[in-house]
């Protein structure tokens, strides 16, 4: 059985996160995205320590649609260099997993 990985991303509001999110939930890459808004992050970006208030989006998928939701997120971020993460989980209730894997899209090859 195909397993299930967390995609994280950050976004620069909520406002934009769920704007995404609702397009990847809408296009059956992900069974749901969760949203948290009020992170603040300290980075370094061209040569000097920045901070800033994020959303975080975590986004709960099928292994093998992590690479399309990598490019959506892309496509549409505002940031030059997005952060984007693939998450292996270790375990999955058979149930949740049951469900996640019925409301995603299987992957199909280009």
């Amino acid at each position: 059985m195909e397993r299930a990985v967390f995609v994280y991303t950050t976004y620069p509001s909520a406002v934009e996160a769920e704007k995404a999110g609702a397009a990847i939930v809408g296009q059956r890459l992900a069974a749901c995205v969760n949203i948290l808004p009020g992170m603040i992050s300290h980075y370094w970006w061209e040569g000097k320590v920045e901070r800033g208030e994020e959303a975080v989006m975590i986004i709960k998928t099928r292994a093998s649609l992590a690479g399309r939701i990598s490019e959506a997120v892309k496509a549409s971020h505002p940031y030059t260099t997005p952060a984007i993460l693939v998450l292996p989980l270790e375990y999955v209730e058979q149930t949740y997993l049951g469900w996640l894997l019925a409301e995603t899209a299987p992957a199909v090859a280009p």
